[in-house]
C-alpha cells in the first residue's frame, strides 16, 4: 500500500478527480430522467453476458455478444438526446459553472397573469420561456415580434381563431420574439394518451434544451409547467407565479 501511494503522481491525482467530476455531472444530467432506466436495462443485460460466460450458457452468450459488439452505436441511438443536452451544457458552459445571466424577474408576473386569464377562458397556450440554449431554429418556423411580455399581447395571441393560436410563442432574453412556431414531438412511446398535441410538444422541447414551457389545456382549463420532458400541473395564480420562480431561481432579480 505505501510503495502504490510513493508511486501516485500528482497527473494520476488530477486524473482521477477530472473522470470523478465528470461521472458526478453525467448523473446528475440523468438524475430523474429515462436514461436511468435504460442505463439500468444495459446493465442487467452485461450481467447476463457475464452469467453466460460463467455458466456456459453458448446460445444466450452467443446473442448477448453480437448486441454488445454494437454497444457504442446502442448507446448513441438511445441516449441521443442525453448526449444532444450534454454537449449543449458544455458549450454553454455550465460544465464549468459560467452561465450567461438573463432576468427573468420582470416578466414572471405578466406571464402569470396572461396564463391564468387564459385558463380562467379555457383558451389553450403553449408558452416556451428559453433559457440558456438558444431557439432559433424554432423562432424561424414562426412570426418574428420582438415585443415587450405584456398580458394583453400573450392573450391576443392565443385567441381561438387567431393566425398564430395554434403554435408555440417564445420568449427569449426577456421578450417576446416569435409566435405561430412549430417544436418538435416527444418521441417518449409512454406518454399517456389524454394528452394532446400541445403538451407533447412541450415534452419535446424540454427534452432537447432547457427551455421551460407552460402548457393551457382548452380542454379542462389546466395549467402545467414542462421541464426537461416532465409535466407538473399548477392549479391558481399563487401556485404559478411560485413554481416560476422556483423555476428561475437563479435568474430572477
Amino acid at each position: 500500500m505505501t510503495n502504490l501511494l510513493t508511486q501516485l503522481r500528482w497527473q494520476d491525482a488530477v486524473d482521477i478527480a477530472l473522470i470523478a467530476s465528470v461521472v458526478y455531472w453525467l448523473s446528475l444530467l440523468i438524475r430523474g430522467t429515462r436514461a436511468v432506466q435504460m442505463l439500468g436495462g444495459l446493465v442487467v443485460l452485461f450481467a447476463s453476458y457475464l452469467f453466460s460466460q460463467v455458466f456456459e450458457l453458448y446460445t444466450l452468450n452467443w446473442v448477448l455478444d453480437n448486441f454488445l459488439s454494437s454497444i457504442l452505436l446502442v448507446i448513441v441511438v438511445l441516449f441521443q438526446n442525453d448526449i444532444r443536452r450534454a454537449l449543449t451544457e458544455v458549450g454553454r458552459g455550465s460544465f464549468l459553472g459560467v452561465k450567461e445571466r438573463t432576468a427573468y424577474g420582470p416578466l414572471l408576473d405578466e406571464l402569470t397573469r396572461a396564463v391564468i386569464g387564459l385558463a380562467g377562458r379555457r383558451q389553450g397556450a403553449l408558452i416556451v420561456v428559453a433559457r440558456e440554449v438558444g431557439l432559433n431554429e424554432y423562432i424561424r418556423t414562426g412570426i418574428s415580434l420582438n415585443a415587450e411580455v405584456r398580458k394583453e399581447l400573450v392573450e391576443s395571441i392565443f385567441v381561438p381563431g387567431a393566425p398564430l393560436h395554434d403554435g408555440a410563442l417564445i420568449i427569449q432574453h426577456g421578450r417576446i420574439v416569435a409566435a405561430g412556431c412549430i417544436l418538435p414531438l416527444t418521441s417518449n412511446l409512454n406518454v399517456h394518451q389524454a394528452l394532446g398535441t400541445r403538451h407533447r410538444a412541450a415534452m419535446g422541447l424540454t427534452e432537447e434544451t432547457d427551455a421551460i414551457v407552460v402548457v393551457v389545456s382548452e380542454e379542462e382549463g389546466t395549467i402545467s409547467l414542462v421541464r426537461e420532458g416532465q409535466i407538473a400541473r399548477v392549479l391558481d395564480a399563487t401556485a404559478v407565479r411560485d413554481a416560476l420562480q422556483q423555476l428561475f431561481a437563479h435568474d430572477v432579480v
